[in-house]
């Protein structure tokens, strides 16, 4: 488990990286907004801002130094989506309507279409293999965002869910495989977990 003092580095260090992933998207570097490293950072905040007891003087200073940093950058984030969704900011717009009409049209027609776009992994021991469920959440997150809903349960749960379902299948159909899918399938997205032979 992090201590209080890695995880305001690790935010200080995502809210940077934040604002250069912006700042690609802006500038055209990107596709998508970075809806991921914000989600982490505003999941941080949140679990400060209920937790704020717990700082020490030092931790609560500079706890509130990068919320107002993220505050400011998240007004200039908004700011320049706005514009970007109003077209302020593209100097060829019709081009760049069309590129953007057309993105859309594909990811409505991806999310609606029978097909199921998925994700598998196999694992046997969610505990060991952190790089396997991180995957499969982001995954499950990326189907969640793309129909246009949103993880309901932390990275935490989702581990221990994993974890746990993984163990019962095991010792249920005593196999040592257990297999994940994420799919979305007529614009829902689902979890499987099937049984490796």
């Amino acid at each position: 488990m992090a201590t209080i003092d890695e995880e305001m580095s690790q935010l200080e260090k995502d809210i940077r990286q934040l604002k250069i992933e912006y700042d690609q998207y802006f500038g055209g570097g990107r596709k998508r907004p970075p809806t991921e490293i914000e989600w982490r950072v505003e999941t941080l905040i949140k679990r400060y801002s209920e937790r704020g007891g717990e700082l020490k003087f030092g931790q609560r200073f500079r706890y509130n130094n990068l919320t107002q940093t993220y505050a400011k950058y998240k007004d200039i984030f908004r700011k320049k989506l706005q514009q970007k969704e109003e077209g302020k900011v593209q100097r060829h717009f019709g081009a760049a309507a069309k590129a953007i009409e057309a993105e859309r049209a594909k990811a409505a027609a991806a999310t609606k279409s029978a097909a199921p776009t998925s994700f598998r992994m196999v694992c046997s021991e969610p505990e060991q293999e952190t790089d396997k469920v991180d995957q499969l959440y982001r995954a499950f997150q990326q189907a969640m965002e793309q129909t246009g809903g949103s993880i309901k349960q932390s990275r935490e749960s989702f581990n221990e869910f994993v974890s746990k379902k993984t163990k019962e299948l095991q010792k249920q159909k005593n196999c040592r495989e257990v297999e994940y899918i994420v799919e979305v399938l007529n614009g829902e997205v689902k979890l499987k977990a099937l049984v490796k032979a």
